[in-house]
């Protein structure tokens, strides 16, 4: 044994690398646990007693110089060993083709044509304060529309939750900006409701607001047949009296969406007229509260969920299939 050693010595010495991947095995194949040098300690008590000593100095100098080697070798591995370096920006494979998720493809339409009239887009907090979301827009405490609106609280004393609509974006919006105001406020609401193939405690929303001098409900009327028509393709709409704490007069705003085929008839339940979003000429109280001359301004505001929208677009029957990220519904979407 004391040959082979003699002989390892040799190999030791005279090795070169040219790679870290010859380093490693260098390393593996002489300090690894099934290594060369254990090998030869599991080995050391079968040595006779007279040739022991011999043989642990000879053991030593081998363990000594492939210390040594791995030593030398580290140090010069960035001068002197090209290494083969690994691209970790590269793409992985295979490269799957994406899409957008069709909730925004809808929102991004919606703010595509509204802002072909004149409208910017103004985001706000998703966590907010009693004011901004309720107080605010004509919503005092224990007012009974906000039970419609039951929502998640994170704090209270003061009053922190969830927004339950993106009117709290105007809010913010119109304490800091005088009229002329025209904003989209599209974003992500919650509201504790029981989770079903029609609703959820998550969806999304984008509301309008336009404030200036002489606005009317005839200026809403139009926008709203504007929109409809760009969206749908249908500019047949109808506006029933509703009523919103924040506007006053306040419409739900339903559009013809026709009894061709047996969808068309399940989801306007056989009246071809469909719900789309709810509206109004801000209540002057809503003015008063953010600082802006309600004798000198008036405006309107509407509102939508994206997702209702969305399901009917798409002819979508679940709303729960935009929250679950199964691969073979948005799949569906590559191409658009």
């Amino acid at each position: 044994m004391i040959e082979k050693i003699e002989e390892l010595l040799v190999e030791v010495n005279g090795f070169n690398a040219t790679s870290k991947e010859d380093i490693e095995n260098f390393r593996i194949k002489y300090n690894g646990k099934k290594g060369v040098l254990n090998d030869f300690f599991e080995k050391f008590k079968e040595v006779p007693n007279d040739q022991k000593k011999e043989f642990g100095q000879k053991i030593n100098t081998l363990k000594q110089a492939v210390a040594g080697k791995l030593e030398d070798l580290k140090n010069s591995s960035e001068s002197s060993i090209v290494v083969e370096k690994e691209d970790l920006t590269r793409p992985a494979f295979p490269l799957e083709l994406g899409s957008r998720h069709p909730i925004n493809l809808v929102k991004n339409r919606i703010i595509e044509i509204f802002k072909s009239i004149g409208f910017a887009v103004a985001d706000g907090p998703e966590i907010e304060d009693d004011w901004h979301n309720f107080t605010a827009l004509n919503l005092p405490e224990y007012h009974p529309a906000r039970d419609m609106q039951d929502t998640f609280f994170i704090e209270q004393n003061p009053d922190i939750l969830l927004r339950t609509h993106t009117s709290s974006v105007q809010t913010r919006f119109m304490e800091e900006n005088q009229p002329p105001i025209r904003i989209l406020s599209p974003g992500r609401v919650f509201r504790n409701e029981a989770i079903s193939s029609r609703s959820h405690c998550i969806f999304h929303q984008i509301e309008g607001l336009y404030i200036d001098e002489n606005v009317s409900f005839a200026d809403l009327k139009q926008t709203i047949q504007f929109f409809t028509t760009e969206l749908f393709g249908k500019s047949k709409i109808r506006m029933r009296p509703s009523f919103f704490p924040f506007t006053e007069p306040s419409a739900e705003i339903d559009v013809y969406w026709g009894l061709n085929s047996e969808t068309d008839y399940r989801i306007t339940k056989g009246t071809g007229w469909l719900e789309i979003m709810g509206c109004g000429m801000v209540d002057p109280a809503v003015l008063k509260n953010v600082n802006i001359d309600s004798e000198k301004y008036s405006g309107y505001a509407f509102g939508m969920g994206i997702e209702r929208i969305t399901m009917l677009l798409y002819q979508m029957s679940d709303i729960r299939m935009f929250f679950e990220n199964d691969i073979r519904t948005l799949e569906q979407f590559k191409t658009l």
